[in-house]
């Protein structure tokens, strides 16, 4: 990685991006799944791949599991240049609020050039931005957008980022995956959408020969991907399976993923008596190989979700050549008109989406957008923007 010449009416100051000390601080991180998790392990990784000093500052929940308040470098440092792992205690032990103190002293007290907050819908993020500040450390945040089961949880989110709002306006960048996201939270923040910078999800999953993926196809399978939360719209694929089964009897439903929404899915299937065409398994998401082989199958990638900010599925999907069909609805609207997917009205009846996915079955729709970015696209834009705040930094007098 190259030197850095930053200038500034403070005088000149080298900077060696090799070396730099970068925090990346998310409420969840892996072994935990779901978009904001591969995303951080991703940059992370490329990262460390690069020379910088990096650390992710993450929570644990897991009774049992070893907490570090300082540092759990031993854990997580390999040859590979693994980024290090610091995990902290958080409160309550079974919900997702996220209040995890020790947070705070990490960050203030620390010696990091750079702060990358990931996410804001716990109370990870207001703690990590006011320790930023009383540190007087460059920040950014990335929104990670997402939905939520929980109609109070949606309610509330106006609220939050009114709160939010005297923190974020103070951060060096803020970061959205999608020209959706943009819009969302300018208007949200009453802050033009120019001031969001855009950097998009990656998708680097090992892609097949064409041949080798069109013979492993099962043209009898569809999969709805997603963690099991209501707001995903696994309950509507389900639905619709009864529709479907009336013209193609031989199909089955793979509902990949893990989450509260289990026994409420497995429970529908039972009452529409398609319990025997339903299979909830989910997929190591870790397993890049696994991944792209578990996902090159079905026929039919079907995501009905009400909010995704960039959705990380479709991506993989596209980028192995995939049918995807997704709701017409925030980010997934953005793709659908990008070309990766076929999109219908999320308030389509179960026979209107049974319609939909038997005429896809039929007359596959295959992506037709261009390149994809990659993770090493997203790792490198990231890293200009960490040059960037520096330099301004610098320049400040």
């Amino acid at each position: 990685m190259e030197t850095t010449q930053i200038q500034g009416s403070a005088g000149a100051a080298d900077v060696q991006m090799r070396g730099l000390r970068v925090l990346l601080v998310t409420a969840r991180y892996l072994p935990e799944l779901g978009g904001t998790e591969i995303h951080t392990h991703e940059i992370a990784r490329r990262f460390a791949a690069e020379g910088l000093d990096v650390t992710v500052l993450t929570t644990t929940l897991q009774r049992g599991q070893r907490v570090s308040g300082t540092d759990d470098r031993a854990e997580s440092r390999d040859t590979h240049q693994l980024p290090h792992v610091v995990r902290v205690r958080a409160w309550p032990a079974k919900r997702d609020y996220y209040f995890a103190p020790a947070i705070f002293n990490i960050i203030a007290r620390g010696n990091w050039d750079v702060v990358h907050i990931h996410s804001y819908h716990t109370l990870v993020p207001p703690l990590a931005m006011l320790a930023a500040l009383r540190g007087g450390h460059p920040y950014l945040l990335t929104f990670h957008g997402g939905g939520h089961s929980s109609h109070m949880r949606q309610a509330f989110r106006g609220p939050q980022m009114a709160l939010l709002r005297p923190l974020l306006v103070r951060a060096d960048r803020l970061i959205v995956n999608s020209q959706f996201e943009a819009s969302f939270y300018a208007e949200r923040l009453a802050r033009p959408a120019s001031e969001f910078v855009i950097v998009p999800n990656g998708s680097d999953l090992p892609r097949r020969p064409s041949a080798d993926a069109r013979s492993a196809t099962d043209r009898s399978l569809i999969a709805s991907i997603g963690r099991l939360e209501r707001y995903k719209g696994h309950h509507r694929v389900i639905e619709a399976l009864p529709y479907v089964l009336e013209q193609r009897p031989d199909i089955r439903l793979w509902v990949a993923g893990s989450g509260p929404y289990e026994q409420q899915l497995l429970s529908l299937a039972r009452d529409l008596g398609v319990e025997e065409h339903v299979e909830i398994r989910a997929i190591p998401a870790h397993d890049r190989e696994k991944m792209a082989d578990e996902l090159s199958r079905p026929a039919l990638i079907v995501l009905l979700s009400e909010f995704e900010s960039h959705c990380m599925t479709v991506l993989e999907a596209a980028g192995l050549g995939l049918s995807v069909l997704v709701a017409d609805q925030t980010g997934l609207a953005e793709l659908a008109r990008e070309g990766l997917a076929r999109a219908i009205p999320l308030s389509s009846t179960p026979r209107e989406v049974a319609r939909a996915i038997l005429h896809q079955l039929d007359h596959p729709h295959l992506p037709t957008a261009g390149k994809i970015p990659t993770w090493d696209d997203v790792a490198s834009s990231l890293l200009a923007l960490y040059r960037d705040v520096l330099q301004e930094r610098a320049g400040a007098p």
